[in-house]
């Protein structure tokens, strides 16, 4: 997560060393001046993103480590503006996503770790709240819900953990909230930002033992992500 938040501070600081005497200045040249006023415009992403697992159990006892994986986002964005200040955004896209899973109490480490590979296919409909225009800069928030089906989820295999095989479901629900800036240039808007997601349900299949030591103890997993996209419109 800290490589993501330093690269996300490098390519601002880059950002605004090469475009900043005409977009940050004091009297900017105000480029794209009409852009925002276009009742339907795209675009895509690329970006970076650290999934989580947030684990509740039903008691007490030895907690599982959940380390989160540095992964890829792309994708494609469709806008429909409702006002001024308000558009409805359609942002399909596919996540690369990885965790790594560290039960206690065992000796080996084949039962002991357990790598979670995902890949998303996210169909998020969210709502963006634009502040007012400030030369060629604009900040806004942005928050809704997505439905994503994960293609790595094992969902259909017959083994479990006793077979090291991590399970969970292919759909999951979720909400998304965060933050970020449009940035106006010559020839297109540049739109960092940076979200939190929230996962709505539990994700996860039960070995068919119940007093497994992997699942056997868990109330719930629900996914949590922090997702750094860079959009281009």
């Amino acid at each position: 997560m800290k490589k993501i938040s330093i690269l996300f501070i490098l390519i601002s600081i880059s950002t605004q060393a090469q475009f900043g005497r005409s977009t940050f200045a004091k009297d900017p040249i105000i480029n794209l001046e009409n852009f925002d006023k276009q009742r339907v415009y795209w675009g895509y992403f690329l970006g970076f993103s650290n999934f989580d697992f947030k684990v509740d159990y039903k008691t007490p006892g030895q907690d599982i480590n959940v380390v989160g994986n540095t992964g890829f986002n792309v994708g494609l964005v469709g806008v429909l503006r409702l006002q001024e200040y308000v558009e409805l955004r359609f942002e399909p896209g596919l996540y690369y996503a990885s965790r790594t899973l560290t039960y206690q109490g065992f000796t080996s480490d084949v039962d002991a770790l357990r790598e979670v590979k995902a890949t998303y296919i996210d169909f998020p409909l969210l709502v963006k709240f634009s502040a007012l225009r400030t030369g060629n800069v604009r900040p806004y928030l942005v928050g809704g819900v997505s439905t994503t089906l994960n293609l790595s989820s094992n969902s259909k295999s017959k083994d479990d953990n006793s077979e090291q095989r991590f399970r969970v479901k292919p759909w999951t629900q979720n909400y998304q909230l965060g933050f970020g800036i449009d940035l106006y240039f010559e020839y297109f808007k540049f739109s960092p930002s940076i979200r939190g997601v929230f996962g709505f349900n539990d994700e996860l299949i039960r070995d068919d033992d119940p007093n497994s030591p992997w699942t056997g103890n868990i109330e719930s997993m629900k996914t949590r992500a922090v997702l750094i996209n860079f959009t281009f419109h």
